[in-house]
């Protein structure tokens, strides 16, 4: 929620997408690890465990991390945004348009 609090413009509002990315990365690392393991444990072999461990780690990861995976796609929107409105006020200044 402190995302909307900020008004628009502001440097505190670089959105930080490095922290969110790492998190839900090692998250779905570690689910993918976690089921494997889980799954050789069941009595699978090496490649069928790897196997059933990357494909059920696809959904539980999704419900698993759905706030990691929330919070780093409103990062990138913020971050396409202030770059979307650094390009215009750059071609603004190059065209003449805006007052020195």
């Amino acid at each position: 929620m402190a995302e909307q609090d900020r008004t628009p413009g502001t440097a505190a509002e670089r959105p930080k997408v490095l922290p969110w990315l790492v998190i839900h990365t090692v998250g779905r690392l570690a689910v993918f690890a976690v089921l494997t393991v889980v799954l050789w444990m069941v009595g699978l072999d090496l490649w069928s465990g790897l196997l059933f461990g990357l494909v059920l780690s696809m959904p539980v990861a999704y419900f698993l991390l759905r706030r990691s995976r929330e919070r780093l796609s409103v990062a990138l929107v913020l971050r396409a945004e202030e770059k979307r409105r650094a390009k215009e006020q750059l071609r603004a200044r190059l065209s003449g348009d805006a007052a020195a």
